[in-house]
């Protein structure tokens, strides 16, 4: 029996975790492996209608130096995550990546963001999260507010095209991943500043965005691999 279970793991399971852990990486594994505990201990909270204190005490802070300057700033940088601008930049980059006939990239593209939409709108609906009203809001949102679609939704698509953009331009790689990371956590800051999302609805977000963000480019690139374009 344990001969037999050693010889299945060895020939059918053993091959595919250590693909896995090639194309991920021991580091990536390791954050990717942290982050699911932090959200499994946010869901928890959630679900059992806890209350973070941290949560509040945060947002008025960050509303403390709240100005109409930062107002006209702040509701620039969260309208690069709505529904209409997502929809522009999909469109523009399936476009380009058509033209240059990088389907497998397409195709991804596509997976990464509807899995993304269909996951946010799920887990809100899952968690059913009120969201905060500390504030007279500049701007009103209506679904609920764990976790944060902008969030989640940034990261996947903006991380996704940063990707495809450093393996193509190498060489600008470090500069390509310094302004999407900047643009992803500005999106972030903004809704905090907005006061339509709690601090643990951003994290959320965030995280549940990079562990489905790393799916899509571990199935890309063993896609690659399969096709030999790129090797493990």
């Amino acid at each position: 029996m344990i001969r037999s279970l050693i010889s299945f793991w060895v020939n059918h399971i053993h091959p595919k975790i250590s693909s896995l852990i090639t194309t991920i990486g021991i580091v990536g594994l390791v954050i990717s492996l942290s982050i699911l505990f932090i959200l499994t201990e946010l869901a928890h909270e959630v679900l059992e209608k806890d209350a973070f204190d941290f949560d509040e005490s945060i947002l008025l802070s960050i509303h403390s130096v709240a100005n109409p300057y930062l107002d006209r700033v702040m509701l620039t940088v969260t309208h690069l995550a709505n529904p209409t601008a997502v929809l522009v930049v999909f469109g523009v980059s399936s476009l380009l990546l058509l033209w240059q006939r990088y389907y497998i990239e397409l195709v991804m593209l596509a997976i990464a963001s509807f899995g993304a939409y269909i996951l946010n709108t799920e887990l809100k609906l899952l968690f059913v999260k009120v969201r905060p009203q500390l504030w007279t809001q500049l701007i009103t949102e209506t679904s609920f507010s764990f976790p944060s679609g902008h969030a989640l939704g940034s990261i996947v698509l903006y991380g996704f095209i940063a990707y495809l953009l450093a393996k193509e331009y190498s060489k600008f790689a470090a500069l390509i991943y310094t302004v999407a990371t900047t643009l992803i956590a500005a999106i972030g800051l903004s809704r905090l500043y907005l006061g339509v999302h709690w601090p643990t609805d951003i994290i959320a977000g965030y995280g549940v965005g990079f562990l489905w963000l790393i799916s899509c480019i571990t199935m890309l690139k063993l896609r690659r691999v399969e096709q030999g374009s790129e090797t493990v």
